[in-house]
């Protein structure tokens, strides 16, 4: 058994499914995943190779630049809250998923860290990023290290499951990778679809999603059909995620996004309510090419501007409305999977809340 499964200092005392008389609101659930995760999260990183373990260490917060101890937020960790939610939902205990919950939220930090680089943003959750502060290959390569620590953790666990397991985080890192593929090549293209676009969002953000709830489904002993029904609710929860995600891309507060305004647009990205925008075949949508389908970045102005457009052209309204769709039948599949009542009322709050940010 790995030894940070052995060591209450990493895994802590509350592992066991807990008793409650009531289902915890979405912030709850979310003290209680991060309270599980980080202990082993920190155990993993803090014994990666050097290098790797300063830079990763920044970037989630817990060390500044000069590798002494930070205070940092490392996010809400989302993920490994649905993966350990999605086990208590089909029978199963959080202490036999926590390695997946942990394996979910590795991977899904090697995909900032790399988009970062990628995207050449400078800030998020209102620190810098790693690379602007360690350089673009020391985070890239620390990514990378965090990908191998997540397939090192399913693969220590002994457990008839671990290949499986394995298998459903592979195939949705990749899904992911030509997720984020699709959207590079996007800033180059004048000709996006709004269904190329989803079908994107739903690689990019969609299937580690879909991930993290079929690997807390597996490891919790669930059925076939319950593993399935929960991917579908995480992949389609995913793409209203991204919807909300690009929303608040455009209009959201810096204070609540820890990115500048409209960094998207100056960037002229082709998020989901742009070119449902540029594709609306309205006025204010030829406005919109016109200005966006340029080779140069957007300045302030015309960020502003463009934001507007956007709206006018029904961008904003399309992306709202679909996010709402997405989110009735993400719950559909959840009524399916026949998930425990605790569980599924926790999920179902968990799902609000990444749905109705203030957009």
């Amino acid at each position: 058994m790995p030894a940070w499964r052995d060591d209450p200092a990493v895994l802590g005392c509350d592992h066991q499914a807990e008793p409650r008389h009531r289902p915890r609101t979405a912030a709850e659930v979310l003290t209680w995943s991060r309270r599980l995760l980080d202990p082993a999260l920190r155990h993993v990183v803090e014994t990666m190779p050097d290098a790797s373990r300063s830079t990763a260490g920044f970037h989630f917060g817990w060390r500044d630049e000069r590798g002494r101890p930070a205070a940092g937020a490392g996010g809400k960790a989302i993920r490994p809250a649905l993966t350990l939610l999605a086990a208590e939902a089909v029978g199963g205990t959080v202490q036999a998923a926590l390695p997946a919950a942990v394996a979910v939220e590795l991977a899904h930090n090697f995909s900032l860290m790399h988009d970062d680089v990628m995207d050449g943003d400078l800030t998020r959750r209102h620190r810098p990023t790693a690379w602007a502060v360690f350089g673009a290959n020391a985070a890239i390569l620390s990514g990378d290290a965090l990908l191998a620590a997540a397939y090192e953790i399913l693969a220590e666990e002994p457990s008839a499951v671990v290949a499986r397991g394995v298998r459903i985080l592979a195939r949705a890192v990749l899904e992911l990778v030509e997720g984020q593929r699709a959207d590079l090549a996007f800033e180059e293209r004048a000709d996006v679809t709004l269904d190329e676009c989803m079908a994107m969002a739903a690689g990019k953000t969609g299937a580690l999603l879909g991930a993290s709830c079929a690997l807390g489904a597996v490891y919790g002993g669930g059925t076939a059909g319950q593993v399935s029904r929960l991917r579908v609710f995480g992949e389609r929860l995913g793409l209203a995620f991204q919807l909300v995600d690009d929303l608040l891309g455009i209009w959201g507060e810096p204070a609540a996004t820890g990115k500048p305004v409209h960094a998207d647009l100056r960037r002229r990205k082709k998020s989901l309510p742009v070119v449902a925008a540029l594709t609306s075949g309205s006025a204010a949508g030829a406005d919109l090419a016109a200005l966006y389908l340029r080779d140069a970045p957007l300045t302030d102005e015309e960020a502003v501007l463009a934001a507007g457009l956007v709206d006018a052209a029904g961008g904003r309204a399309w992306a709202a409305a679909r996010a709402d769709e997405l989110l009735t039948d993400a719950l559909g599949d959840l009524d399916a999977a026949g998930a425990a009542p605790a569980a599924d009322a926790e999920l179902r709050a968990l799902a609000r809340l990444m749905t109705h940010r203030d957009r």
